[in-house]
């Protein structure tokens, strides 16, 4: 994190005064009381540990462009310079005039739209039960066998597929469970990969006449040059590689897929009544899944509108315009809609390619040791963070930088609660258990009036034996699940945990 740096494991406090924190070594005085061998942190209470990152409409001052929310972004990240601040605020009102009709997640509309469309409601659930239906099947058959370890890469590749038929929607699913080693084996991790980037493209006539209806002007007037296929295709669009006519800059074209609002809006009204059912029905699940499903589907929604990544990228962009080892790639807003999005061109290679980023010259552990600082930043000192850091949208450039891209998922973590998982993170080094059962109110992980006395022991057990561990005997998997296990004998929020979990 800027401004703090200490040795890991070494006995220190962090104080906090009105200008900031200030790392010291056993200071003279501190708000609170510190330890002999530890850390004492005051922390004010948190009513959530994230909250939504919403874009706000631009504000123009005389020495400012205010950007995403943000009120002094300095012309340097706009192009190095050469575009004039008032051009390109206007630009991205355009824009957003352009987007002014882009859709938003709404469970109501959604229950009038195809709560009247049996039909229609019918077939799909009869799509989706069939295409899951049929992988169950063969894993308990498998089971049954005996054979479900020699068949994993089969099945794997099966699910993939099966993800890729039923559409984005699942896609999105799936690219969730690409990075989460704790509840997929490694083949299965292998083959959700591929549904980052290499997912089956749309025509180009579709994403062309896209591109000049949202523009409105003839494509051969924006581009000088435009690849005559796709560059790659995710979940809710698809990417070219062109050539600005205006200015020869090199740029990446995302157009989003024809008709993905229809097909994302009936799986999120299938998948609601399912949570109505699970809610009211299955008693051992005491979340609110509808809830759950409420946020992920407006997460979903953020993605579809182009504009509103365009900002957040310029934000992201400002936080790191001082970084030279992080590269944000730069929005042009002239050519930027709710459905297609035109930015800097990247030249790089994912950050799960080892033999490529090797071949490049480049060290590996340089790029896993900025990629820690940037999330530490992201989440600790910023309170603005990449939402969606899978290795699609991750690249390492031939210059050793790291590149993030794809900003649709972004979200924002309050003052009091960075403070809190600071607290927290500094109690478990110290092994006091107590301060970090009640870190939860902070949290907002636990209510008020639950007694935390009977998590303490619970907590002392699963991190004593942990944090006994050496780096060698660690399992993620297993980490999680006994950290799971405890969260689910005591009355968390699991709610926002679960949310807190899926955002990191």
């Amino acid at each position: 994190m800027g401004g703090v740096a200490v040795a890991v494991l070494q006995p220190f406090t962090l104080c906090r005064p009105r200008g900031g924190w200030t790392p010291t070594t056993r200071p003279k005085s501190c708000a609170g009381k510190s330890r002999r061998n530890g850390i004492r942190v005051r922390v004010k209470p948190a009513r959530a540990a994230l909250v939504e990152a919403r874009p706000t409409a631009i504000r123009v001052r005389d020495d400012d462009v205010v950007d995403g929310g943000d009120r002094s972004v300095k012309v340097q990240i706009y192009r190095g310079g050469a575009v004039d601040r008032a051009d390109d605020i206007q630009a991205e009102a355009r824009a957003l005039a352009r987007a002014a009709n882009a859709s938003v997640y709404s469970p109501e509309l959604l229950v009038v739209k195809y709560g009247s469309s049996p039909v229609k409601v019918i077939r799909r659930t009869l799509k989706i039960l069939t295409g899951l239906g049929t992988f169950g099947l063969n894993l308990l058959i498998d089971q049954r066998k005996g054979v479900i370890d020699q068949n994993k890469r089969r099945r794997a590749v099966e699910l993939r597929q099966i993800f890729t038929r039923l559409g984005p929607t699942f896609v999105k699913l799936g690219q969730g469970l690409s990075t989460r080693p704790d509840v997929c084996p490694s083949e299965y991790l292998e083959e959700l990969s591929e549904l980052q980037d290499a997912l089956p493209t749309f025509p180009n006539a579709e994403a062309f006449a896209c591109i000049e209806k949202e523009l409105g002007v003839p494509l051969d007037s924006i581009y000088s040059c435009i690849s005559p296929s796709p560059i790659a295709a995710a979940s809710l669009g698809q990417v070219y590689k062109a050539k600005l006519k205006s200015s020869g800059q090199v740029v990446a074209v995302k157009v989003q897929r024809p008709g993905i609002e229809e097909a994302i809006g009936l799986d999120f009204y299938l998948i609601r009544n399912l949570g109505f059912f699970i809610n009211k029905y299955v008693d051992v699940v005491t979340t609110d899944v509808v809830a759950l499903i409420d946020e992920f589907a407006r997460r979903v929604y953020q993605e579809l509108n182009y504009v509103q990544e365009g900002q957040n990228a310029r934000r992201f962009k400002k936080l790191y315009a001082d970084k030279k080892d992080v590269l944000v790639p730069d929005i042009f807003w002239d050519y930027t809609s709710s459905k297609v999005l035109t930015m800097e061109w990247v030249n790089g290679v994912k950050l799960n390619e080892q033999a490529a980023i090797e071949g490049q010259g480049l060290k590996v552990l340089d790029l896993v040791n900025t990629g820690i600082q940037c999330s530490l930043r992201q989440l600790l000192e910023y309170g603005y963070f990449h939402a969606d850091p899978h290795p699609g949208n991750l690249l390492a450039t031939p210059e050793g930088k790291l590149a993030f891209l794809d900003f649709g998922m972004m979200s924002e973590t309050p003052e009091e609660a960075r403070y809190a998982i600071i607290s927290h993170v500094v109690h478990m080094v110290n092994r006091d258990y107590e301060a970090m059962a009640n870190d939860y109110y902070a949290l907002d992980f636990l209510s008020p009036d639950v007694d935390v006395s009977p998590i303490v022991p619970a907590l002392r057990d699963f991190f004593d034996d942990a944090l006994n561990s050496t780096v060698s005997e660690l399992n993620f998997k297993t980490l999680v699940d006994g950290l799971g296990a405890v969260l689910y004998q005591y009355p968390f929020n699991g709610e926002l945990i679960l949310k807190f979990c899926y955002e990191l």
